[in-house]
């Protein structure tokens, strides 16, 4: 795995992070709340650009967006209380078998 999946790895959890900033920000809006959210908006982009350098764009975008919406899932599960049927889970193991095969079919860089 290169550096450029690495750094994509990283900001798949940074984007993680950034969604649960968005829950702080709805339990106790402020100035740190809200800060901890730009800062890591900010982190987040320029991460997923420089995966961007090396990894195709569709490619990258899909499984940023697909490893942070499987997480936090995961996540609401676990300490949100949110569903967790067999169909949830279900349709979360396709997202999880589309990054896989994303990874396998990308063009090295």
């Amino acid at each position: 795995m290169n550096l450029y999946w690495v750094v994509l790895l990283l900001a798949v959890f940074v984007e993680i992070a950034w969604a649960m900033s968005l829950k702080w920000i709805q339990t106790d809006p402020g100035v740190l709340s809200i800060g901890s959210s730009v800062v890591l908006t900010a982190l987040n982009m320029l991460m997923l650009s420089y995966a961007m350098r090396g990894i195709p764009v569709g490619t990258a975008y899909a499984v940023w967006t697909g490893l942070g919406a499987v997480g936090i899932t995961f996540i609401g599960i676990l300490v949100f209380k949110d569903p967790a049927s067999f169909a949830r889970l279900a349709f979360v193991a396709l997202i999880i078998v589309g990054v896989v095969g994303l990874k396998l079919t990308a063009s090295p860089a």
